[in-house]
Order: C-alpha cells, then structure tokens, then sequence
C-alpha cells in the first residue's frame, strides 16, 4: 500500500480519497482542476530515516515515498550528479552548482515523473499510455513504455525538432504531429485519450507526473543542503512545482533544516508563468490559488521545450515560487545561447536551449539584485543538447576547414 492519503483539488481545495479520481476535478470546467497529491506525512516520518540509508541510485531510492504500489519500472531516472561549477560560478558571480538531469536515461529530467506514472498505467492493467510534448516528455513516456511493454501514442506540434521526433519513434511509439500549437496537440490528445481509454500522462491532468518530479528536491535536499537558490526553466510549469513540492516536503520531515529559494526562468517567446506571477505578487495574498490557466503567449522561441503559450501547471509553478520567497525572470534567446556557451565551455555539460536558459536567468537575476553576489546557486541542466544540435549550431562558432597538410590552420590557434 501507498503512503498517498488524498488528492487535493488545487483550485477549489476539495478532497477525493485516491481511488475515488484519476485525473483532474469535476468540479470545474475543462483540466483547470488539478490534483495535488497529498500523503500521510505521520507515516512517512517513520519511513525517512530507511529511505536516506544508503546511496541514491536512482529514484527509486525514494520508493517508499513515491505513490506506486509494487515493483516499479525501472530504467535508471534519477540519482543524477551535482556538479561543483566553479568557472561558470566565476562567469556569474555565484557559488554555482549544476544539477545534471541531461544524464537521464532518455536525456531528460521529465524521466521522473514518466518512472511514476507508466508504473502506476501497469499495476492498473493499461495497455496504452498517450502525451502531449514538445519532446522531452515524448521521448519519456515512449522510452518508459517499451521497457513496460506498453502501446505508446505521443502527440506533438508539427515543426518539432527532428531529433525529439526521432527518439520516441525508435522506442516503438506512434508520434502524431499535430499543425498547430503544443496547446493543439494537447487538447487533441486529451480528447483522444478519453475517447479511446488510454492512460493520459500529461502532467495539466495526471496528478501523479509531478510526483516522481518531487524526487529530484530529495536529491536536491540531501546533495545541497545549504542553497540559497534552485534555477529552472519554466515551460508548463510542472517540474518546477515538483522540485519545490519535494524540498518542502523534507523540510517537513526534518532533513532540510531550511528551504532554497526557487528562481523560474522563461524566454521572450513564452512568458506565461512570468506574467501571472508578476500580476499575482501584486495581487494574491500569501497562500492564495491563483488561476491555473494564463492567458496564450503566442510569440516563439528557440528554447522549444518551453515554448508553452497556455501552460496548464502555471497555478502549482507561481505558489511554488511564490511560497519559496522565489522569483522568476526572462530571458532573450540570445542569452540562452550564451548559456550554452558558459554551460558547455565552462563545466563541460551540453545542455539543450531550455536547460541554458536557466544559465541566463542567473545572470539576468544577478543584474536585478535578485541573486546576490556569493549566493549558492543550484542550476539545473534539465535536458542534454544532443537533443536540439540545430539550435547548438547558432551558439558556436564555425567549424576551422584546413588541408590534409594543415595549410590554412590560423596562426593564432
């Protein structure tokens, strides 16, 4: 048996007994309803000291905590490296450390929260799991259901990068591209789902993703115990939610004996989260819901996997700043090319645009006074480069052409 002792509407605040709702509240119209999952934090005391013996190899360390009844499927998420980055803490005028999440087993942090819910589809007799992405979740849930022998269904906007679109077609999943918006392939996939009995993982309306996310703060808890800041990029909003989510959970079991403060960054192109949180500091009192939905951003980005214009999580994202004391930011694209510049020459981690971001939002929050100088800083790398090398291309210089004799090679090399 799980620990799990309701699902909490984060809207309307009613309370559903675990079995009684698998997605979102019926209370409302449409997803805006989302689920919290709330535990016996009793319980779970007496299980933390267990959990913390011993190495974390992988998030299943943390299985005890996590809503999954039985043997979870395994792949390798989680038990990720922190980096000490003392170069690109010099570059920033931080104490900086970097989160590695592009060492995921499909390349991505969005492992997490896909080891939970395609474990959760298996024990409950699901043969199809389906998402909505812009790649990393797709590449997630494709990877995690080849290895649970589940059908798999990913819906996607139609000029994703090839390379994302690539990698869950090689885990035997059907990718349909959807002309449209990443807001468009969602509706499309939720209306789909529905009608055909597929297992929904999209995080606006499965209220378990955001529960194996909350497994990166109890890394995040135990490895850097003395931040000051935890950095991320924002694009729907949910790991951002999941990582505060999973830091204030130790700070109430008592291994964290105080919490960092939480830094979303999002780009030009897709300032959602950013604009709400602004609105709501000015008008929500502390503890207060917010909406959960924002209002559609339509411009682009190059950091594609935040490029949401209507993201659904942005509720859970702005309380998790707003509770952190955090703040959020945004960047330009130039600077995110930048940040895969210092990320890559500096620490030697090739991080994908939206990862980068969160380099940039450093520097733009050290120019605000946000992040001060000496802060301990914990950037996290959320996704690997390797996914978008047509975007790396724009962050580097051209390739040095010589002859087999090395006629042409600069003299100042």
């Amino acid at each position: 048996m799980t620990l799990v002792e309701a699902l909490v509407c984060g809207r309307c605040g009613r309370r559903y007994a675990p079995g009684d709702m698998e997605y979102t509240c019926p209370e409302h119209d449409g997803v805006t309803g989302i689920l919290d999952v709330r535990y016996d934090y009793e319980r779970l005391r007496d299980q933390i000291d267990a959990v913390l013996d011993g190495p974390t190899d992988d998030l299943w360390s943390y299985e005890p905590l996590l809503p999954v009844d039985g043997e979870g499927v395994r792949l390798g998420a989680g038990g990720t490296d922190l980096l000490d980055a003392l170069a690109l803490g010099d570059a920033l005028g931080v104490d900086a450390l970097v989160k590695n999440e592009t060492t995921n087993p499909t390349g991505s942090n969005k492992d997490r929260g896909s080891a939970v819910v395609v474990s959760r589809a298996r024990q409950q007799d699901h043969e199809v799991v389906a998402c909505a992405s812009t790649g990393n979740a797709a590449a997630s849930l494709a990877g995690y259901a080849a290895r649970a022998d589940l059908e798999c269904r990913i819906f996607v906007p139609a000029d994703l990068p090839e390379a994302k679109a690539v990698q869950p077609r090689l885990y035997g999943a059907t990718v349909i591209g959807v002309d449209g918006s990443y807001a468009d392939a969602y509706e499309l996939c939720r209306e789909v789902s529905a009608d055909r009995g597929w297992y929904n993982r999209n995080a606006a309306m499965n209220p378990y993703a955001v529960e194996g996310k909350r497994t990166l703060g109890f890394e995040l808890a135990e490895q850097a115990p003395a931040a000051d800041w935890v950095v991320m990029p924002m694009g729907n909003g949910c790991s951002l939610a999941g990582t505060w989510k999973g830091l204030r959970e130790f700070e109430r079991l008592g291994v964290l004996e105080s919490t960092p403060r939480m830094l979303g960054v999002q780009a030009e192109g897709a300032t959602a989260i950013y604009d709400q949180f602004v609105t709501e500091s000015e008008t929500v009192p502390d503890g207060g819901t917010g909406r959960d939905t924002p209002r559609s951003n339509d411009e682009e980005t190059t950091a594609d996997s935040i490029d949401v214009g209507a993201p659904h999580n942005a509720g859970k994202a702005c309380r998790a700043l707003r509770e952190s004391g955090g703040d959020a930011v945004v960047v330009s694209d130039e600077a995110i090319r930048e940040g895969q510049r210092l990320l890559g020459g500096c620490e030697g981690v090739f991080a994908e645009p939206a990862s980068a971001a969160a380099v940039a939002g450093v520097r733009t929050a050290r120019e605000r006074g946000v992040v001060e100088h000496g802060d301990r800083v914990v950037v996290v790398a959320t996704g690997t480069g390797l996914k978008d090398t047509a975007s790396a291309q724009q962050a580097v210089e051209d390739v040095v052409t010589v002859d087999a004799a090395g006629d042409g090679l600069p003299e100042e090399l």
